[in-house]
């Protein structure tokens, strides 16, 4: 194809319907994903689920005849969570495809792949392989025509999880679950209509032009209206989910948002406690606190770098139980090794029920230290900024890594500076342990970076 736009991205295909991406490109991305998988000797059905985007039905079958001409066959499982997604491929050993922009506004949409057992697709994995033969054309195939069939596995699905989190014996709980009118609409239902909670929905309505707010809960806004609905209805436990719903945030009784790092320590004490000894995975921004609530729990804590691609490896080859992002994102064995935003709610969910306490005493624990959150800087030179800030702490008695840019430790702080991908920018984290230390080491490194 001439023209191809620049879509595909370090983990995904992404970019704006109509112009970026259209049925003409998720054709041709078909066939090149047929074409990959025949020579990666991959099993010949792909299963393909899709999103509540008004586009996502006609790129998800354009993607399905494309695939189809190649002589492979196509289990549709229509609407889905990514996580939904991923499940599908697991449990029926198969290559996957999901037609979603995740969290992106409504003008985008486009493709998360995947191989047998979910596991994943990057750039250095496959992704530049395909956009390759996007561009060149791929040779067609003498075979016959696949066959497209369809599947509903959202029951099986719900089946699944609730074979991983016991959520039987829980106390009566009132949660308010914040969709964004993204695909939680579509599987939240279901999860919890086999719960012991009562539950008040919001933006359930599957609309993917997102009328109420953008579904991005890395964005605190995005949460208000869950914030004050936690307030106004003295619910236990709020959860927003993104547009894909892969991820989950948590809020807890107070109408406080929840430290992502704060979930996954809970949830690796838990897991913990059922297979003791385990490694468990955080990436390098996460809290202290996961480290020491690892320790503490006799598992083994492994560092990653920031990224889903890293942390799938790292899982792979460490046999790692679960791993947590501060992004969201949260990683289970038990799910080959994929994220899911619905696991780590029930998770939540259970702790909070076999306990007496609220979400936020259930989580002081492992709140230990005063965060930053990350700060972007637009610089000049990345790299630049970067040394100017390693040489003003290199003579400090401080430990100083490069695992993922830059990372300074000192004895009760630390802090990682890390160049965006994409832009000109430098993403800055600091923890210490108390407010006032965070905010010193924060405004030191910020003046050496903006001048």
């Amino acid at each position: 194809m001439d023209q191809i736009p620049n879509i595909f991205k370090a983990y995904d295909i992404r970019g704006l319907v109509d112009t970026e991406i259209d049925a003409d490109f998720a054709f041709a991305t078909g066939v090149a994903f047929a074409h990959f998988l025949q020579i990666e000797r991959e099993p010949g059905t792909i299963v393909i689920g899709e999103d509540m985007r008004p586009s996502s039905p006609e790129l998800a079958e354009a993607f399905s005849a494309g695939a189809t001409s190649q002589g492979m066959d196509v289990i549709r499982i229509g609407l889905a969570s990514t996580d939904m997604l991923y499940f599908a491929s697991g449990k029926l050993g198969l290559p996957g495809a999901m037609f979603t922009a995740s969290h992106n506004p409504a003008q985008y949409n486009g493709i998360k792949l995947c191989l047998s057992k979910a596991r994943p697709i990057g750039k250095e994995s496959g992704l530049l392989t395909i956009e390759n033969f996007v561009r060149e054309g791929s040779p067609i195939a003498l075979r016959n025509v696949g066959v497209e069939k369809h599947r509903d596995m959202l029951n099986e699905y719900v089946d699944h999880l609730l074979s991983l989190v016991d959520v039987t014996k829980i106390r009566p709980l009132k949660i308010i679950v914040d969709a964004g009118n993204g695909m939680a609409g579509h599987t939240a239902p279901a999860i919890f209509a086999r719960l012991n909670c009562e539950v008040i929905p919001m933006y359930f309505e599957l609309d993917g032009s997102f009328p109420n707010h953008e579904a991005n809960p890395l964005d605190e806004s995005t949460l208000k209206d869950l914030k004050q609905a936690m307030i106004d209805n003295k619910a236990d436990l709020g959860l927003a989910f993104d547009g894909d719903a892969d991820r989950c945030f948590l809020v807890d009784e107070r109408g406080v948002a929840v430290n992502p790092s704060a979930l996954t320590a809970l949830i690796a004490q838990r897991e913990l406690k059922k297979r003791p000894g385990s490694s468990i995975i955080y990436n390098l921004i996460s809290s202290r606190a996961v480290q020491e609530v690892v320790a503490e729990n006799g598992g083994t804590g492994l560092r990653s770098r920031v990224g889903h691609s890293y942390i799938k490896k790292m899982m792979a080859e460490s046999g790692a139980i679960f791993g947590g992002e501060h992004s969201g994102h949260f990683y289970f064995k038990e799910f080959w090794m994929a994220d899911s935003g619905a696991l780590a709610a029930l998770h939540a969910i259970a702790a909070l029920g076999e306990s007496s306490a609220t979400m936020s005493e259930l989580l002081a624990p492992f709140n230990r230290y005063s965060s930053s959150g990350e700060i972007n800087s637009k610089v000049s030179d990345t790299q630049q900024a970067t040394d100017l800030v390693r040489n003003a702490y290199k003579s400090a008695d401080v430990a100083i890594d490069e695992l993922d840019g830059l990372t300074v430790n000192g004895d009760t702080w630390w802090f990682n500076l890390r160049p965006s991908n994409t832009e000109p920018l430098l993403r800055l984290n600091v923890e210490a342990s108390t407010q006032a230390q965070m905010e010193s080491v924060r405004d030191a490194v910020l003046s050496l970076i903006r001048g």
